[in-house]
């Protein structure tokens, strides 16, 4: 521990050094003696002998109590800090949240954005993104460690989903219009021509959302989805795994209980092919998806330590306070 500003110190040493000085050099004009006379009958009672006691056990209190709270007065003033070391290692892992926004995958990913939420509070430097796709794919968050970000962006995501999947009514139509179409916005892009479920491509944007791909990373995608294609798309989903092959990012599906066995086999063999995994929807998914991340490599990212001094003054700021409690009942006393 230390103090920011050590000159108050030697300034209020100076000024109680010379309080001191010219107390001394004060002549005072009665120095001995009693001011009133025929006094010693008064001064031999035992009461008067209690109260003198008394008075001199006060005053001691209240020299040391005021002397305290100089100190502590003190030390506020001088700032007392510590110095903190801030530990900035960081893991390089990338995870992005990939998420077929279709109607058939609502039940899905309404408990998969409530469950994900207590994952990404957990997470340690590791960048953390959400894309949705339908026909077409949007970017809700850019890889980023603003952990309170994400997860408010969840939140959101959660309400539209409820939204969407309630048949009540809010007085105000454009927020309801606003939440409802929250998830929504941009999925549809090109849906007359090109239909809609498009997995592949959502997939394949996916990939490409990554920063810097050519740089060491660890890279995850959790893709939810029903794997019922329901239009064209541009990059089938097995191509669009083989290209998250080539990239180094494994791929750890999640499927809707209404799948179908043979688009469930398809999607199996697409996200074993990144080496990843297939997850049933179940209440431990999330859960059993999270284990297997952990369980990826991740390399340490060793940063300069930082180190910076933070202000501490709880521990004088109380005996201050307790000092000018003390100051206040000897003068209730005196009285």
């Amino acid at each position: 521990m230390e103090l920011r500003n050590p000159i108050i110190i030697i300034i209020i040493i100076v000024g109680i050094i010379l309080y001191f000085i010219f107390s001394k050099i004060k002549k005072e004009k009665y120095t001995i003696g009693s001011k009133i006379a025929n006094t010693k009958y008064l001064k031999n009672s035992n009461y008067y002998k209690k109260k003198i006691k008394q008075y001199h056990l006060i005053k001691k209190i209240i020299y040391i109590v005021f002397g305290s709270s100089i100190i502590f007065s003190t030390i506020l003033i001088s700032r007392l800090a510590k110095i903190d070391t801030i530990d900035n290692n960081q893991y390089n892992r990338d995870i992005f949240l990939c998420m077929d926004v279709s109607a058939s995958v609502d039940e899905l990913n309404t408990e998969l954005v409530e469950s994900l939420k207590e994952t990404v509070k957990n997470l340690n430097g590791e960048r953390f993104g959400i894309s949705i796709f339908n026909t077409s794919s949007v970017i809700l968050v850019p890889l980023t460690d603003d952990y309170d970000y994400v997860v408010n962006v969840l939140d959101e995501m959660k309400k539209s989903l409820n939204a969407n999947n309630s048949t009540s009514t809010s007085d105000n139509i454009d927020d309801l219009f606003y939440v409802r179409n929250y998830i929504y916005s941009g999925t549809l892009e090109g849906s007359e021509t090109r239909g809609g479920s498009l997995i592949g491509d959502g997939l394949a944007s996916c990939v490409y959302s990554f920063s810097n791909l050519d740089e060491e990373r660890t890279r995850i995608i959790i893709l939810s989805t029903d794997n019922d294609l329901a239009g064209t798309p541009i990059v089938t989903l097995d191509k669009a795994a083989k290209i998250s092959l080539s990239k180094g990012i494994k791929v750890f599906g999640i499927g809707t209980k209404t799948m179908n066995n043979d688009d469930k086999i398809a999607f199996k063999n697409a996200v074993e092919n990144t080496h990843g995994k297939l997850y049933e929807h179940s209440a431990s998914t999330v859960n059993n998806i999270v284990k297997d991340i952990e369980s990826t490599s991740k390399s340490l990212l060793k940063n300069q330590p930082e180190t910076k001094k933070v202000d501490i003054p709880q521990v004088p700021f109380i005996m201050l306070l307790i000092s000018i409690i003390g100051l206040i009942i000897s003068k209730k006393v005196i009285k």
